[in-house]
């Protein structure tokens, strides 16, 4: 089959719908801004919303003077009580913003496996000598399993598949693409809950509370979702790139190549340092999970309410442990690895790289900050809850099943990703209003927040605006220097429509199966009611 036509300027936009979303996208503020000018527009809104009186029934709250609902009205946002909550509360309201916590006690303990050498010796180790029969699917498992790497697996594992590909006689674009489809087109797919399940449900937390008060997140609440996309999207990316992307692309030529020896350097065998290391921190994970079982189910069980009639509730300490729990694994793999690597001679290398992982997240900062008023400056406004309450109203009375309801969510969640890139950008500004808004229908938070993963992830691979697309694109042209921005979106156009599909009849199984979505999590619960009020539990 002869090979795509190149685009000729890699840096031109291509047209048609692509060329589109790349032109429109563009045009979009940071989206740090994008937060500020939505918090101008919600000002706007709110000043109209009170004057048109919009108030809705609270779903939970019984007004004491009157015995029944409680209304809500919409509130100015420049009503002096607002104003004075803006100005005397900004501190409390950036740093009580959920997700902040969340990832940063997290990303203590990756930043340490990360610049200590083990996730890219990891994913290294993977992939390296992997059978050519299975090189396909390796190197897609590994991509997904090293979205608990961050950027690592951007960084290290897309490149070197390419290298990889190339050594086994295969397209190493073929490689690339492969790898990226995996990375980023299966970001919410892994085996195990880890730093996006802690920032995103750090949202969704967030979210329950504006409308019916006190409410845990549980990490793992998408712990079985999770690891079923893992396998489902496994064999979607490798027959897309097996039978598609591959004959596509046609037979490699050399000549177009731009790689140097120094790209090759990454394909070295593992030092038997680098052995030893992976050793040492294969130990320290087998001791930090004896240690959580021991605490768990061990003399006093300190992670399990024995108090608490529910399973659910039994286990409460168990999964607020969980965030905790990974920063001590990430921080004792990494510390024992680059103890056996040599990447860490005393504790002062440990802290310095403690401290470079939160220099890293000096950006999410500024987002968080921006982020966090405005998810409370709606929360303010009651726009939220009022927003809520008429929309289940509206979607009650078409009669929607669930699983079309969530499909759509998923479908609207994808295409908003095609100009807003950041998934935890994305859920902070939909989440206020669609996380309660699906529980007055009966659909949990661990259920919509596992939609919207599904939606954020399969379009992540096709648009430009995507933070590593640029990069992703300087290591195709690596291997045929006249590959373009309109060549790679083509290329990975069949994963992203795979992976949508997939991702929804996914979806649409488990909500008609009525599938735990994790750990007591589940599809539906009960609606809340005055009578139920704070019972946001999965129904049993």
């Amino acid at each position: 089959m002869a090979s795509a036509a190149p685009t000729p300027d890699a840096n031109a936009a291509p047209g048609g719908i692509l060329g589109w979303i790349e032109r429109s996208g563009n045009k979009l503020p940071d989206p740090v801004f994008l937060f500020f000018w939505l918090i101008f527009i919600l000002i706007a809104i709110s000043i109209v919303a009170e004057l048109l009186g919009l108030s809705a029934s609270h779903p939970t709250e019984i007004d004491p003077d009157t015995g029944v609902a409680k209304v809500i009205a919409a509130k100015s946002l420049l009503a002096a009580e607002n104003i004075q909550k803006l100005w005397v509360d900004m501190p409390k309201t950036f740093t009580h913003f959920h997700p902040l916590g969340y990832v940063l006690v997290v990303m203590l303990g990756a930043g340490v496996a990360e610049r200590a050498g083990l996730f890219g010796t990891a994913m290294r180790a993977g992939v390296r000598d992997a059978p050519k029969a299975l090189l396909t699917p390796i190197v897609v498992l590994v991509g997904m399993i090293g979205n608990l790497a961050a950027d690592a697996a951007y960084v290290v594992l897309i490149p070197l598949a390419g290298i990889i590909f190339h050594a086994a006689g295969r397209h190493p674009i073929a490689g690339i693409a492969a790898a990226f489809a995996g990375v980023s087109g299966g970001f919410s797919a892994n085996l195990l809950p880890g730093q996006l399940d802690a920032l995103l449900f750090g949202i969704t937390e967030a979210s329950v509370e504006t409308v019916f008060g006190d409410f845990t997140a549980n990490i793992a609440g998408n712990w079985y979702f999770i690891a079923a996309m893992t396998f489902i999207f496994l064999p979607v990316i490798w027959f897309v790139t097996d039978k598609m992307i591959e004959p596509r692309l046609g037979a490699f030529k050399p000549e177009l190549a731009s790689a140097t020896d120094a790209d090759q350097d990454s394909d070295r065998p593992l030092t038997a340092e680098e052995k030893t290391g992976l050793k040492y921190a294969g130990l320290a994970v087998l001791f930090v999970v004896g240690l959580w079982m021991f605490f768990t189910f061990g003399p006093g069980t300190p992670l399990i309410n024995e108090e608490a009639e529910l399973e659910s509730a039994r286990l409460t300490p168990f999964y607020q442990s969980l965030v905790a729990g990974f920063f001590i694994l990430f921080l004792l793999a990494g510390w024992a690895y680059g103890k056996g690597a040599g990447t860490i001679g005393d504790h002062r290398d440990l802290v310095k790289m403690m401290s470079g992982a939160m220099e890293d997240l000096a950006y999410y900062l500024v987002l968080a900050f921006a982020a966090a008023h405005f998810v409370a400056m709606f929360a303010w406004s009651e726009l939220g809850l009022i927003l809520a309450v008429h929309g289940a109203d509206f979607l009650g009375s078409t009669n929607m099943p669930a699983w079309a309801l969530l499909a759509s969510i998923i479908i609207v969640s994808g295409l908003l990703n095609l100009f807003v890139g950041s998934a935890s950008a994305k859920w902070a500004l939909i989440s206020p209003v669609m996380v309660p808004m699906l529980m007055l229908l009966g659909i949990t938070p661990e259920m919509a927040t596992a939609a919207y993963r599904v939606g954020d992830s399969a379009t992540n691979i096709i648009t430009p605006l995507m933070v590593y697309f640029p990069l992703i694109l300087i290591f195709c042209q690596r291997w045929n220097k006249d590959f373009g921005l309109g060549s790679l979106a083509a290329t990975m156009l069949p994963y992203s429509i795979g992976l949508m599909v997939a991702g929804l009849a996914l979806t649409i199984g488990w909500v008609v199966l009525d599938l735990p979505l994790g750990p007591g999590a589940g599809v539906f619960m009960e609606i809340p009611t005055p009578e139920s009020a704070g019972a946001v539990a999965p129904a049993n």
